[in-house]
């Protein structure tokens, strides 16, 4: 029982279900419905940070948890006797005034059925579904690929049906029963924990394995019943929020392509996380689910942002460093645009909280500026506590800060060498070492984007120092890269070229006085402002590389020029290396 939460019962159908309430009961009501094998505790960290905003109802479904179970078991958990179970909650708990649902897994099958039946109409104002078809849909969508297959639809059936293998084992008698009831109920929250990265805490609950036993009875008395013969208008009557996560073991993103024919009112997410992410991403979900129900309230039928990207990271929390001007705030506002929540890091307070400012009236749900250097070890540790303590755990990190530096090797003085490999390379370790960390413990994959240059593979007589931390931020990336695929991180190396940014106004220029050094940053910007390459390019190729998890990005024409002759006609490279930069 999530703390705080006030206790009814609820009699209806010869059952007596088990309700919780959080929150305020004057605002608007979010009822959450889990799934298989859970009980209303999987809801419990979404369920506290929604009840802030919103009256929250959570109820074990019969048979499950508090509930009591039907007699007899068999017949006793159609859809329709789960949908009278639902309008006696809702009547209880809100009656006269439509309530917006959620659903996990079965809570989102079942809600599938709440949303799509007259009955109904007028009593839902919004449903949220992750990882729960509907039965109706996933029926017809079977028998489009049986009726008219082509080898792409046959291998969605096949990927889909190996998928479901757990439902042929539900689907045998007394098997499923006696398998909960002893070994596997008792390791049930090892194996979560495992392969799932679920946390403890009061979930799941003693009562699992005869919820578990129970719960067999959802999938005997309505899967082959109605993926045989599935409604034909199983139209929703209500906005629809689908949460798709990418690493679902058991469901196909596939499984909902064409559902724009059934949700006339649909918002798409998709979230980098397996399937139960109602323990693994509560303040995911807790922000989508938010922003959903308050577009809704306000009468819009849409809140996706308007990005190209706004499927994939809209709602995720994404970190940027150096974000102050440049690639780095184009990258934030990129991601904005995208709807994600945008941590904003530069050692320029001012221009961080610009940053965030902007990010928020682009589209960020949430923005926020953080000070920090990154080259300052212990600045970085105090950052990424913070950051995981207030805002979770990162998404995407994308490590940008840096700093120029151009001049002979002799010229170039110790201290130059480590202001340079301190920012540029430390930076980024720093950064991937913290917050690459905290993804890796959480176990729910993410990924990281290390901006180097093309520098990293152009050998330049004036670059020694700036080439050398850039190459070493492309190795570093190729080898975390590696290391961190078998935990679903990816990591790109992003390798502009000449950008149009402050970074050349700013560019130290090593063995000559102030008057010629300012002489050169002029030159110098004004060379790339000819060149008028704008930052939001790089920013876009960021997202890009991001949704393709590619490895290593060239992104100006003459950074993937460079590097096609780095790994072709080396020789050619070297000898532009030896020429004069035009300064």
């Amino acid at each position: 029982m999530p703390k705080g939460a006030r206790e009814r019962r609820v009699r209806t159908g010869g059952v007596e279900l088990c309700v919780a309430e959080l929150g305020d009961s004057g605002q608007p009501t979010v009822v959450l419905v889990h799934g298989y094998p859970d009980s209303k505790e999987v809801w419990s960290e979404v369920a506290s940070r929604l009840a802030e905003r919103f009256h929250v109802v959570l109820y074990d479904v019969r048979g499950h948890g508090r509930s009591t179970a039907p007699q007899p078991l068999r017949g006793g958990f159609t859809l329709e006797k789960l949908t009278d179970d639902f309008l006696a909650v809702i009547d209880a708990v809100s009656p006269g005034r439509p309530v917006h649902v959620v659903g996990h897994d079965w809570g989102s099958v079942q809600s599938w059925e709440f949303v799509t039946v007259k009955r109904t109409e007028g009593r839902i104002a919004s449903f949220t579904s992750m990882s729960g078809p509907s039965l109706d849909h996933f029926g017809h969508w079977i028998n489009k690929r049986v009726k008219r297959p082509t080898p792409r639809r046959v291998g969605q059936l096949l990927g889909q049906g190996a998928k479901s293998w757990y439902v042929y084992l539900l689907h045998t008698p007394v098997l499923p029963e006696l398998a909960w009831r002893s070994p596997l109920g008792k390791r049930w929250p090892r194996i979560l924990e495992r392969f799932e990265k679920v946390p403890g805490g009061d979930y799941p609950t003693s009562s699992l394995p005869t919820d578990a036993a129970h719960g067999a009875w959802l999938y005997r008395d309505n899967v082959r019943a109605r993926l045989r013969r599935p409604r034909p208008d199983a139209y929703a009557h209500a906005p629809v929020q689908l949460i798709t996560p990418l690493g679902d073991a058991f469901l196909s993103e596939r499984l909902y392509d064409e559902l724009e024919l059934w949700v006339p009112q649909l918002t798409r997410r998709t979230l980098p996380a397996k399937h139960w992410i109602p323990r693994t991403r509560p303040d995911q979900l807790a922000a989508w689910i938010t922003e959903f129900v308050t577009a809704t309230e306000g009468g819009k039928t849409r809140v996706q942002a308007s990005g190209r990207y706004a499927e994939r990271f809209g709602g995720q929390l994404v970190l940027v460093t150096g974000a102050g001007s440049g690639i780095g705030r184009a990258t934030a506002f990129a991601f904005a645009e995208a709807g994600a929540r945008v941590v904003a890091v530069d050692r320029d307070a001012e221009a961080a909280a610009r940053t965030a400012e902007l990010s928020r009236l682009i589209g960020a749900p949430e923005a926020w500026a953080e000070t920090a250097d990154v080259a300052d070890e212990q600045a970085m540790e105090k950052l990424a506590e913070k950051v995981v303590a207030e805002y979770g755990v990162v998404d995407v990190l994308v490590n940008n800060a840096g700093i120029g530096l151009s001049g002979s090797f002799f010229d170039t003085s110790p201290e130059d060498w480590k202001k340079v490999l301190d920012v540029n390379l430390w930076g980024v370790i720093h950064g991937c070492r913290l917050f690459g960390k905290q993804m890796a413990e959480r176990g729910q994959g993410g990924h990281i984007v290390n901006t180097a240059s093309a520098a990293a593979y152009q050998p330049s007589k004036a670059l020694p120092a700036y080439s050398t931390s850039k190459a070493a931020v492309l190795m570093l990336s190729e080898c975390l890269r590696a290391e961190l695929a078998g935990q679903g991180i990816g990591v790109s190396a992003i390798c502009p070229g000449f950008v149009n940014t402050n970074i050349t106004s700013t560019a130290r220029f090593a063995g000559v006085d102030a008057e010629e050094e300012k002489r050169r940053q002029k030159k110098s910007a004004r060379l790339y402002g000819l060149r008028n390459y704008p930052p939001e390019k790089v920013a876009d190729a960021i997202l890009r590389a991001v949704v393709r998890n590619e490895a290593v990005v060239p992104v100006t024409p003459e950074a993937r020029g460079a590097h096609l002759m780095s790994r072709f006609t080396p020789r050619a490279l070297r000898a532009i290396a030896r020429m004069e930069p035009p300064l």
